[in-house]
């Protein structure tokens, strides 16, 4: 689907359609918009193997999922130093995407190992930023070469598990660029994910959620990217302000609470930001 057919369909949506857009439908999937031909589209955890749920969802995987390959888990993968084989890791998960229905699978995962006591370190590829970043493009080329999306994560400082839905990152400017920015710039830069997965943390006294600074300034503006933003499952605590700051997708779904304070702040002269509610670059299935 072309850029311009995009446009034309976004042209026709109520604002309530372009709101509910910014969030999920459920705990997988977007919201479809059936009047106009525009399916749902499923996204789906990794990044070692695929995880989806045909039972009711929960983040927490205590349902079961559906039989998969495993791979090895990022810390060993990235221990191999090998491009060509994180690539030919990520063509066989973009095939399993495909054979399941998955538009987006929710990875690669470049956060840095600061502590052994990290919850995520396990699917964390690395302290190196280098290394990080150099394995997720691999992995990301490979998936998206199978017309699959990933969703590179956490974005941004993520690198504790201890109450993360309210610790706080205090970094100086000079060591988010060198280090935790880093690994996720030469990914976005040159393997171009479709999307990027929010954190729950804040950044300086700024929940990553509403931080324009980085998911706007320096993600799309000085990076370059332009496929979509979603939230971790749980990380949005103020819609309007989020979506403000450059969070397009809050996932999973609010029940239509937050859609409609969407629509009240476009209504009372609120703007969403980048030209209103409807900024959203979905890229959608055919």
């Amino acid at each position: 689907m072309t850029a311009e057919k995009i446009r034309e369909l976004v042209a026709k949506m109520t604002l309530e359609e372009k709101a509910a857009m910014c969030s999920g439908a459920d705990f997988w999937h977007t919201e479809a918009v059936e009047r106009l031909g525009i399916p749902a589209s499923m996204v789906s955890d990794g990044p070692h193997g695929l995880r989806k749920q045909d039972q009711e969802a929960d983040h927490l995987g205590v349902n079961d999922s559906i039989k998969a390959v495993c791979f090895p888990a990022g810390c060993g993968t990235a221990a191999s130093f090998n491009r060509e084989l994180l690539r030919e890791m990520g063509e066989t998960l973009g095939n399993e995407c495909q054979a399941e229905g998955v538009s987006v699978i929710l990875g690669p995962a470049v956060n840095i190992k600061r502590s052994p006591l990290c919850g995520r370190n396990f699917e964390y590829y690395s302290e190196d930023p280098l290394v990080a970043s150099e394995m997720a493009g691999a992995l990301i080329k490979g998936v998206q070469s199978k017309n699959v999306g990933t969703s590179i994560k956490h974005f941004l400082a993520n690198n504790q598990e201890t109450r993360r839905l309210s610790s706080d990152s205090r970094v100086d400017e000079r060591t988010l660029h060198e280090i935790y920015l880093a690994a996720f710039e030469g990914a976005v830069k040159k393997a171009k994910p479709w999307t990027v997965m929010c954190s729950y943390n804040k950044i300086n006294g700024t929940y990553a959620a509403q931080n324009r600074q980085y998911l706007t300034e320096t993600l799309r503006e000085q990076w370059g990217f332009d496929g979509y933003v979603m939230s971790d499952w749980g990380a949005v605590n103020n819609r309007v302000e989020d979506l403000k700051a450059g969070l397009d997708l809050e996932m999973p779904s609010s029940l239509g609470t937050n859609d409609k304070l969407i629509v009240g702040a476009v209504k009372s002269g609120k703007r969403c930001g980048r030209g209103g509610c409807a900024h959203l670059n979905y890229r959608i299935p055919l």
